[in-house]
């Protein structure tokens, strides 16, 4: 805890701020010009004076905790008001911008993370930086304080040593849809034995309930292709004369310009959308903002840190 009479050393926080950049003691005192043993004498000054660890060391590596990344996060800020000030005096017009670092599981609809962070999207004082991978390498960099908020399509598992929170922002029937075809209708699940499908790889969890329900009607469909990535799945559901399972979100363009139309839609079958966000004693605001506008709460008074939905 921060002591009530401590003064914020400035010297000390570039130091901090070097190290953190440089990635390390080695690199940082180098470009100081100063000896990597003074540079750590003064970093462990910054730490105890305000009171929290900013590194802990992982494989011969400093990583920051996640007060060093709140103290990169203001000392950042201070610096860049710096060099605002000279800018302003030499008759410039900087903006100060806050970060925002999200991580979006590859697989997830592009509009749906439009959605979600377009409430930011006209502000000039926010930089989004965004991150895709896989859900277990995205959580990775969630813990490691790398991202702020991980958008994914189906909830963590949250236990005693992670303490993630899982935020349901939307769930969306799903639907078969295809190109227009004048004169025709489609019967489900008839129609699926000579037409072929476009399905979500096994490991979706709205794949297990597709093929659930064309076991209960006795029915293995002719499946075109299997496919993770949803922009890619759209194409193909443009280019082919298929069906493709897919939420309305991922296709809402096409289905208004009427070049895909609906052609059955599961009341059984949902995706789900969540922000996956851990437990902080410093979460990033701009999350908690995202998440109150996608669920609509954000008119409602709140307690601090993030909702846990």
């Amino acid at each position: 805890m921060l002591p009530r009479d401590a003064i914020l050393n400035y010297n000390h926080l570039r130091y901090f701020r070097a190290i953190a950049h440089e990635g390390g003691l080695t690199k940082a005192a180098a470009r100081l010009n100063i000896a990597q043993s003074a540079l750590s004498v003064q970093l462990r000054h910054l730490e105890e004076s305000l009171g929290y660890p900013l590194f802990v060391r992982q494989n011969r590596k400093l990583q920051l905790t996640e007060a060093g990344q709140m103290a990169l996060r203001y000392a950042d800020t201070i610096f860049r008001t710096g060099d605002e000030l000279v800018d302003t005096l030499r008759h410039q017009s900087p903006v100060a911008r806050q970060v925002l670092r999200v991580g979006t599981v590859a697989t997830l609809s592009r509009n749906f993370q439009w959605e979600f962070l377009k409430p930011l999207g006209s502000s000039d004082d926010v930089q989004l930086v965004l991150r895709s991978g896989t859900v277990r390498d995205l959580i990775g960099q969630l813990r490691n304080h790398e991202v702020d908020v991980v958008l994914a399509n189906q909830a963590l598992r949250r236990d005693a040593d992670t303490g993630h929170h899982s935020h349901l922002l939307a769930e969306q029937d799903l639907s078969l849809v295809g190109r227009p075809a004048a004169g025709q209708t489609f019967r489900f699940p008839d129609d699926l034995r000579t037409t072929p499908v476009l399905l979500p790889s096994l490991e979706s969890e709205v794949r297990a309930s597709f093929d659930l329900i064309m076991d209960q009607a006795g029915l293995r469909p002719i499946i075109a292709a299997e496919v993770d990535d949803m922009a890619m799945l759209r194409v193909l559901a443009l280019r082919l004369n298929v069906v493709a399972l897919v939420p309305k979100v991922v296709v809402q363009d096409e289905l208004s310009s009427g070049v895909l139309v609906e052609r059955y839609r599961f009341s059984s079958v949902k995706e789900r959308f969540y922000a996956i966000t851990p437990s902080r004693t410093f979460p990033n605001p701009l999350v908690k903002t995202l998440i109150e506008h996608a669920t609509g709460n954000a008119d409602e008074p709140s307690s601090g840190g993030y909702p846990v939905l």
